[in-house]
């Protein structure tokens, strides 16, 4: 949800890299057999990106806040009726084990909305430029199209993963096509967005915390730094050079190609392995244990 209001409020500016972007994105849905072209002008409102794809993108950046503040009350509903986590991953065995939320939970949550408001207000006051793109500040004109079309920052990764499916997927050695890479593009970057959402039932491990499963930090580890180095790969051209292996050129591509294997990789080999198979450190008796032992430098043994 966060994701589609960002995006529709991307294109609200109406600059090139909105209306281009908007116009990239949308025809992604062009790939989906049967009914993919219907979708695209349903999204358009006619035949291209134009004053009725706006008119709508405008009224959902509006209308889809509510609905995240409907999010907000059944993640607050579920808060209450499940209990939240805990940096041990244990579950509270007698009081000793819990906090109150009033007012330990209240003024650290304060804190971090006092923070994160200062950060903001930095980038509204001072740099508001700072992460706009500068053809954006060009009016949209489809008669002319930016050398590269970039997403915001934000979105990055994920199409670094839709632009590392640059083949077709079939049997090899012969014409015959499954998925051709336009669809395999956008199967990748939606799926790769649905396996975070997944990843408390991909991860089935007993041992709720990483700090007492060390595989798992490693992986988890290398999961982040693919993610930040995808980033930055789909801010960069497609097929930009990179280095000379003897003969071969490795681009941009081979490296989103080789990252996105790995993220899949994680989310559907490793996590399913380590759950079954990885061993955890010896867990502290109860959450208390387990903070009176960081207080007295112990924890890092664990």
């Amino acid at each position: 949800l966060m994701m589609a209001t960002a995006f529709m409020g991307y294109v609200l500016p109406w600059g090139q890299m909105s209306f281009w972007g908007a116009t990239v994105i949308t025809n992604l849905f062009s790939a989906i057999p049967v009914v993919g072209t219907s979708i695209v002008e349903w999204l358009w409102g006619g035949f291209s990106v134009d004053n009725p794809t706006l008119n709508r993108f405008f009224a959902l950046h509006y209308l889809l806040p509510f609905v995240i503040v409907s999010v907000v009350f059944l993640h607050i509903w579920a808060l209450h009726v499940t209990g939240s986590n805990n940096p041990s991953g244990i579950e509270p065995k007698t009081e000793k084990d819990t906090l109150p939320f009033h007012p330990y939970y209240t003024m650290k949550d304060s804190f971090g909305l006092v923070v994160f408001v200062a950060i903001y207000a930095v980038f509204i006051f001072f740099m508001p430029n700072a992460l706009g793109h500068p053809d954006n500040y060009t009016p949209a004109n489809p008669m002319v199209t930016p050398a590269h079309i970039v997403p915001e920052w934000y979105f990055l990764p994920f199409y670094a993963i839709l632009r590392a499916i640059n083949f077709d997927i079939g049997i090899p050695f012969t014409d015959i096509v499954f998925i051709e890479a336009k669809l395999g593009g956008v199967i990748a970057m939606f799926g790769s967005i649905a396996l975070v959402a997944l990843m408390p039932w991909l991860d089935k491990h007993p041992v709720r915390s990483a700090r007492y499963r060390p595989k798992f930090r490693v992986a988890l580890l290398l999961y982040v730094v693919a993610v930040f180095i995808l980033g930055k790969i789909g801010g960069m051209p497609a097929d930009a050079p990179l280095m000379h292996i003897g003969s071969f050129l490795l681009t941009t591509t081979h490296i989103a190609q080789l990252l996105t294997l790995y993220y899949f990789g994680f989310f559907l080999v490793i996590l399913p392995l380590l759950s079954k198979r990885e061993k955890a450190l010896p867990l502290p008796e109860s959450i208390n244990d387990s903070v009176l032992a960081c207080k007295s430098g112990k924890c890092c043994e664990a």
